[in-house]
């Protein structure tokens, strides 16, 4: 439950993004990576940490929190049925699931919903030839760190509870077998809350994580190959750790980033999970 002051003192930090002055020294970005992050400190009311925070990246999985979020300001109640859409979306990062929500709002109407309403400067739609493509949205690291402190102090009790609660029990698998203990879960201490994402990877993990349902062959977007689209990074595979973390949830934390191409699963999971913990670590 949030304080009264501590709701003022974030819906005042103003939209620029600050220097930011860490204990300790930022993390180094590996040759051939490219990283954004932006940390938000709840308890300080102000941005400790930043680089590249407008950095425009495809979105990948993280878009499915504007998904969640539209879905849920649309109606007073939820449907069984698309409850446990939510849920497998959220927690296990399932495409169909997002596909299914993405098709019945609109498609990329959902994108010019979400970013005129929580202000977000740097989030658009996928492009006009690929509307199917939710995973092409572009966003940034400012504009993900907007969304969940939007979360945190707008939205109402029903959204934020349902959305964050989903994101506190992120299941280790993620429905396409991709292994989602990267970046903050396999860097920062428990608890967090946490939504994940990645492609460029193809349909098939290189190791299938245990525990992960059977499912179809998933889309992988970076495969459909959209040459020309203008979508950001095109042609690299992108990871994505985003959520809150810290002793009670103190901080919101992105780190986006791209990784060369041709990389692999197992390299570009080492690059993240590094530059996340010592972001974690440049914090105290």
């Amino acid at each position: 439950m949030r304080s009264k002051p501590l709701a003022a003192a974030m819906a005042a930090v103003p939209l620029v993004v600050g220097l930011a002055t860490p204990a300790q020294a930022a993390p180094r970005v590996p040759p051939g990576t490219t990283a954004s992050w932006l940390v938000f400190d709840r308890q300080a009311g102000r941005f400790v940490a930043t680089r590249n925070a407008h950095r425009k990246f495809r979105s990948a999985s993280v878009v499915k929190i504007l998904i969640a979020i539209d879905y849920l300001e649309r109606r007073k109640s939820v449907p069984a049925a698309d409850a446990r859409l939510l849920k497998v979306m959220l927690r296990s990062s399932d495409d169909d699931a997002a596909s299914a929500f993405w098709d019945r709002a609109g498609k990329g109407q959902i994108i010019v919903r979400m970013a005129r309403k929580l202000g977000l400067s740097d989030t658009a739609p996928p492009p006009a030839s690929k509307p199917g493509f939710w995973g092409y949205t572009s966003l940034s690291a400012y504009d993900v760190v907007r969304t969940y402190r939007y979360l945190l102090d707008r939205a109402e009790p029903r959204v934020r509870d349902t959305i964050l609660g989903h994101l506190r029990q992120s299941t280790p698998c993620g429905t396409d077998g991709f292994d989602q203990r990267f970046g903050i879960p396999g860097a920062v201490p428990r608890s967090w809350a946490v939504k994940q994402g990645w492609s460029g990877f193809g349909d098939t993990p290189p190791t299938r994580c245990s525990g992960a349902r059977a499912i179809g062959a998933p889309i992988s977007w970076i495969a459909q190959r959209a040459t020309g689209s203008g979508v950001p990074d095109y042609g690299r595979p992108v990871l994505h750790t985003t959520g809150l973390v810290g002793k009670d949830e103190r901080y919101v934390m992105a780190v986006l980033t791209a990784h060369p191409a041709g990389g692999t699963w197992a390299s570009s999971v080492t690059r993240i999970t590094k530059l996340t913990g010592e972001l974690y670590r440049s914090l105290s």
